[in-house]
């Protein structure tokens, strides 16, 4: 009974000190709570697709709040399998609901404060889509034209795709945008559904596989 107890808090004590060591190398994406660091000043992120691997460049002093929030979520792993949602030919594409209904609930309500608009929406610059001041969370987007008009509207870009921009162009926009614009995924069912709504009803849309830190030696 004794070798059965030791055994027995043995493997406990090895679980939780793997579970520790698990968190402290990759915080838990599921939690908004834990993903704080700050970003560095410069720093480069590879996405993965379904059409192919593009760089986009983080200036943090461009939107801090912005870049600390991206850095985050990249280095949480939290951009797997992650659908390209709406396509918008000409205007952006826009991603960031995660699959897992659960885990997008968490997001939901985790606001970022808003930034001074600093850079202008050009061609290739990533940005967070908001519904008003203060709303940004995981959504953001990426601009296939100089869409300068969103400067005023305070839409902060925080990095710019410099390396793969014909692969975004790619990224397929058969579906177009969503209700009540256009037909495409509605962001209501995918935050209560998920990628199994998207899957099924939008069988052609390209995910990001993941998006890594370059010189990332976490």
């Amino acid at each position: 009974m004794k070798i059965a107890h030791l055994f027995c808090s043995l493997s406990l004590c090895l679980a939780a000190f793997t579970a520790t060591a698990q968190d402290a190398k990759s915080p838990d994406f599921a939690d908004p709570s834990k993903l704080t660091a700050t970003a560095p000043d410069d720093f480069k992120a590879v996405f993965d697709t379904t059409k192919g691997k593009f760089t986009v460049e983080v200036t943090r002093s461009l939107a801090p709040n912005g870049a600390d929030r991206f850095y985050n979520l990249v280095r949480s792993g939290y951009f797997k399998d992650i659908a390209f949602f709406r396509v918008v030919p000409g205007f952006m594409v826009q991603f960031g609901i995660h699959g897992d209904p659960n885990v997008a609930a968490k997001w939901q309500g985790a606001n970022i404060q808003d930034d001074p608009v600093k850079g202008s929406n050009t061609r290739g610059t990533i940005t967070y889509a908001m519904a008003g001041p203060n709303t940004r969370t995981t959504q953001l987007f990426i601009n296939f034209a100089d869409n300068t008009g969103l400067d005023s509207q305070g839409f902060s870009p925080f990095g710019k795709v410099v390396q793969g921009m014909d692969v975004v162009d790619k990224i397929n926009g058969e579906y177009g945008d969503g209700p009540p614009s256009g037909a495409g995924p509605d962001q209501g069912r995918i935050q209560m559904e998920g990628n199994t709504y998207l899957k099924k009803s939008f069988p052609d849309l390209d995910y990001i596989k993941s998006v890594t830190l370059v010189g990332d030696k976490k």
